[in-house]
């Protein structure tokens, strides 16, 4: 029930009840974080050595894929052999600071479903049954779409995007020497970015039922999405074009799929309305 009609009704929960059912289901989300993010840092070997340092490594899942497509492809193009730089650590507190915070990111990522749910269980009661209805599996949907764009950012965008800055040079007689906190600020950031942007389905799902946007609105500002989608892939990965470039093109498709759901829903909703007596 929304919120504006708890104090006209006995028995319901008051707005300082609200708010501390809502602390308890923050405090549990946010234990669930610390609790994967603590395992994370404690295994510091696996997280850091195998998972967060992995794309700079030539023998990365990515990378070998690529060699082995061009080996079937009869060309040394794709193949990936050699990454021309090295990670330093120029502050005395860099590599400790970097270990809490790709900690706590392996902590956010592990802990995004439950987390997500514990704010779901909040918000659900306050909807109404055709809204809760509309609603159902969000957290599986949401976490799915969560997840692709993890792996999306990790395995495709991530490696490329480190392979693409690694080989670029003004001038020959500069080298390639990145700073542990950049490295890990420029992952963090592509796999957090690609995870947040593929959830524009759900985003456009709830603002069709909510009657914000249809499809002939999405069909009109198709051109304009292009130049928002590049804005966004702009403000949310490294000011290199070719990350931009990357995280751009599945955002488009993503838009196209957007759309599909808004006519879907459309349809349905018309369907339930000739179907009523």
């Amino acid at each position: 029930m929304p919120l504006d009609q708890v104090d006209d009704e006995p028995g319901e929960m008051s707005f300082l009840d609200h708010l501390e059912e809502l602390r308890w289901h923050l405090i549990r989300s946010l234990t669930a974080i610390f609790v994967f993010a603590i395992a994370a840092f404690v295994s510091k070997g696996v997280i850091f050595g195998e998972i967060i340092l992995g794309p700079s490594k030539p023998s990365f899942w990515t990378y070998r894929i690529l060699c082995n497509l061009s080996e079937i492809l009869s060309s040394d193009a794709l193949c990936i052999s050699e990454l021309p730089f090295i990670i330093q650590s120029r502050q005395m507190t860099g590599q400790f600071s970097m270990h809490i915070t790709s900690s706590f990111v392996i902590g956010l990522i592990c802990a995004f479903p439950y987390a997500f749910w514990e704010i779901w269980r909040f918000v659900k009661p306050g909807l109404y049954d055709k809204e809760r209805k509309a609603a159902t599996g969000a957290t599986f949907y949401v976490s799915l779409l969560f997840f692709t764009g993890v792996f999306f950012g990790y395995f495709v965008v991530t490696p490329i995007s480190i392979n693409f800055l690694s080989n670029y040079q003004i001038d020959p007689s500069i080298l390639n020497e990145f700073d542990i906190i950049s490295y890990v600020s420029t992952v963090t950031t592509l796999v957090l970015a690609c995870a947040l942007l593929f959830q524009l389905p759900i985003v456009v799902y709830f603002a069709t039922k909510a009657g914000l946007v249809s499809s002939s609105l999405l069909k009109t500002y198709r051109k304009h999405s292009i130049v928002v989608i590049l804005m966004l892939s702009a403000v949310l990965t490294p000011p290199d074009p070719f990350s931009q470039v990357l995280i751009a093109i599945p955002l488009g498709l993503l838009y196209q799929l957007s759309i599909l759901i808004a006519v879907k829903l459309e349809k349905k909703e018309r369907k339930q309305e000739l179907t009523k007596p």
